[in-house]
Parts: C-alpha cells; structure tokens; sequence
C-alpha cells in the first residue's frame, strides 16, 4: 500500500501544483490504481513571510513542525514543504517532527550531478538566489550556481511576490523571465533551477532556451516514488 504523503503548504499557488503534480506522477508510475493518500495543512502565508523578513527561521521551523504534526495526526508518514525559501526551516522543524521530511534542495542537487551539468543558473527570489538554499548543495557535488544580474534579480522578486504568489501571468511578465533565461545561457549556463513554487507558471521546457530543473516537479516526482517504494524513505523525524 502507498504511504501517505503530507504536503506542508507555504504558497497556496505553488502547494496547489504540488498537489496536482504528485497525482500527474502517480498516474505515470502506477497507473489508475493505488494512488497514495495526500493530506494537506498549512499556516497563514503572511505569519511564514512576516518571520522571513525578521530573519526568525525559529518562528519559521516551529510552524512547519506545526503542520508536520498535524499531517501526522492525520496519517502522513512523510512530509514535503513544495516552497523554496522555507527549505532552510526545515532543519529546525524535523528536529521536532514525528515524521521524516523529504528535502526538494536534495532531489534538485541528484538530479543535476546525475545529468553531468557542471554549471546551471537558479532564478527565485533574492533570498533563494542570493542565500545558500541551492548553492550549497549543488557546490559539494562540484556544480556552480549562477544568479541573474542585480536588475535582472529585482525584476524577478517583483513577479514573483506582485504577480505568481497569486496566480497573475501576463505575457510580458513572461518574456522578461525568458529573457533572464537566455542571458543565463550566455554565460554558460547548462541547465536552469526553477528556484521559486510559482514558476512552472511562466517557464516549461518547451519554451525555455535551457534544460530544467522543476524544484517542485522533482519534489512531486520523488515523493511519489518514496511512497510507492521506489525511492528509500527520509532519515525518521523525532517524536514530540
């Protein structure tokens, strides 16, 4: 029997693609039968982005604990959290889980030494692309990170918390990250690390100049796999 995947919402936008990626996966894996249970929770967005801009990661790691034993309650024998920024929370948080996390900066970091690519950029949010949420992972396994020029970064903050935090895509929101994109690739670029839930929004590989890297996707993808035993379990979180 699948086990049950508990999803610890941050963005609802970027959640609900999780949601529906996790079943799109399933579909491919298992076919129409023996899909696993999904349950889902989450605090206020505006609590997890008001402790963000105070730097309060404690605030941050005890809501997602939160949530992680509530999914358990509910029956979730592992839990993802399908929100780039908030990876840095989880080391506090399964520290006083009781269930195991399954990390998407992990799965992306896999993914991109196993296709060979020794250079790849990242767009996200300044504080994903300017903070080690990827670089660090990806610079143990000998990958570099690169980031969009300054302009370039403001410019994708903007879309990001004006416009796809809330579902808005507008065509010229678009070919600006595109654009991003492209000037990635100038500077040799392999592959592209969607580094921000939202962004499936505007960039798929059919449009996308580069190879990419669907932090969410692959989250989807591997949780999947986790509860249908095609991928070992996460290290066990720790009761409370």
């Amino acid at each position: 029997m699948a086990k049950h995947i508990g999803i610890v919402a941050v963005s609802p936008e970027g959640s609900a693609l999780c949601y529906r990626e996790i079943f799109r996966h399933a579909a491919r894996l298992i076919g129409d039968h023996g899909h696993p249970l999904v349950s889902l929770h989450n605090e206020p967005l505006e609590k997890y982005v008001e402790a963000v801009l105070r730097d309060d990661w404690e605030t941050v790691g005890n809501m997602l604990a939160s949530s992680a034993r509530l999914l358990a309650a509910c029956g979730a024998e592992f839990c993802i959290v399908p929100d780039n920024l908030m990876q840095h929370g989880i080391h506090l948080a399964e520290t006083i889980s009781p269930i195991p996390w399954l990390k998407m900066t992990d799965l992306v970091a896999e993914r991109v030494k196993s296709d060979g690519r020794t250079c790849v950029g990242l767009i996200g949010t300044k504080r994903v692309m300017y903070g080690s949420t990827y670089q660090t992972h990806l610079g143990l396994k000998g990958v570099r990170v690169e980031i969009p020029a300054e302009d370039d970064a403001e410019g994708l903050n903007d879309i990001i918390f004006r416009e796809l935090l809330y579902g808005l895509v507008r065509p010229e929101s678009q070919k600006k990250v595109l654009n991003v994109v492209s000037r990635l690739a100038d500077r040799g670029c392999e592959g592209i690390i969607l580094g921000c839930s939202e962004a499936p929004l505007l960039i798929s590989p059919e449009n996308c100049p580069l190879p990419v890297y669907d932090a969410t996707d692959l989250l989807a993808e591997e949780a999947v796999r986790c509860s249908i035993g095609d991928r070992a379990m996460p290290g066990r979180g720790r009761a409370v």
